[in-house]
């Protein structure tokens, strides 16, 4: 995880944002339902933004890692954040939606069916909203797709609106 990921989401708490971490051992371990999180996140976009997140400090991230190993950390972290979008999006308490990272943009797309992106306003430079569409074009909801590095301290305080950001 990427330490400005990090540092965006300690912003964005700082801020006042709701944050909801994700651990892919919890996950794995049954310790933490995806359904749960979801359950969570849509009572709480009632009353505003939300980030729901697996980032971690490396020494939490390594510990994961050598639990699960690399690759079934990390799908386990794109599947949740996956059923969490599909989840989500259909809310109407859902106005956007925003990932990190660049492996996990690309399963929360795949899940929601996008088929085409529409490049809107940059947000922070090399990253811009986009509008997710479907196979016949309709839209399906804004989106922003970031890698991990990418963006200023406050890109997920921005992309959330929180306090006129």
């Amino acid at each position: 995880c990427s330490q400005a990921t990090l540092d965006q989401i300690e912003a964005f708490r700082s801020a006042g944002g709701q944050s909801c971490q994700i651990d892919p051992v919890a996950l794995h371990d049954a310790g933490v339902k995806v359904g749960e999180v979801a359950e969570w996140a849509a009572r709480t976009l009632r009353k505003g933004p939300v980030l729901i997140h697996a980032s971690a400090m490396p020494k939490d991230v390594q510990r994961a890692q050598d639990r699960l190993g690399i690759e079934a950390a990390g799908a386990i972290v794109e599947s949740a954040l996956s059923q969490l979008a599909m989840a989500l999006r259909p809310l109407s308490q859902t106005g956007r939606i925003v990932v990190a990272g660049g492996e996990t943009s690309g399963a929360v797309v795949s899940a929601l069916d996008v088929a085409a992106l529409r490049i809107g306003a940059e947000i922070d430079p090399g990253v811009p909203w986009t509008m997710a569409l479907d196979g016949s074009g309709r839209q399906l909801i804004p989106m922003a797709l970031k890698s991990g590095n990418f963006g200023g301290q406050n890109f997920f305080v921005r992309t959330a609106g929180i306090d006129g950001a």
